[in-house]
């Protein structure tokens, strides 16, 4: 299980080294309610494709690896020559995983995502600017649509 403590210190420390993160799934819509309305398996995360390989690195050093890739996944290589995943998740000791897809920004600001099968997704800018709260932290953002994102899309 995912508590609100972890959503927020995972949000925290990778907002910290200013790697932006997009709450999605359960606890997406739950920062929209601005209430837990469920118990969560897991974290499900939307962020910058080129911050993948930090995020990978900060979240190692708490403990998560590599747990799967999600049949959406593609390799893609950011901007800085890495092969990076785009749809995986990653799991700590404790059993708590984090479900992390992978987007880009056009040149208007709106997320498109590296993943594949998301023909026709798109996150706006406007969509990408909300802010929703867990257990009191308002620092949390999601997209609009925090439900969007699903395997085989």
């Amino acid at each position: 299980m995912v508590y609100a403590d972890d959503v927020i210190g995972i949000y925290r420390g990778l907002s910290v080294n200013n790697i932006p993160v997009w709450l999605s799934g359960g606890w997406g819509i739950d920062a929209l309610l601005r209430e837990q309305t469920r118990p969560h398996k897991d974290l499900d995360l939307i962020m910058l494709l080129d911050d993948v390989v930090q995020m990978r690195e900060i979240l190692g050093r708490a403990g998560y690896d590599l747990k799967e890739l999600w049949s959406e996944n593609r390799w893609v290589v950011d901007t800085q020559g890495a092969e990076t995943p785009t749809a995986f998740v990653l799991q700590d000791s404790a059993g708590r995983e984090i479900d992390a897809h992978a987007l880009r920004l056009d040149d208007r600001g709106n997320g498109i995502p590296a993943w594949a099968d998301a023909e026709g997704l798109i996150f706006t800018k406007a969509d990408l600017a909300g802010e929703g709260m867990i257990a009191g932290s308002r620092s949390v953002a999601f997209p609009r649509d925090a439900g969007v994102v699903s395997h085989g899309l």
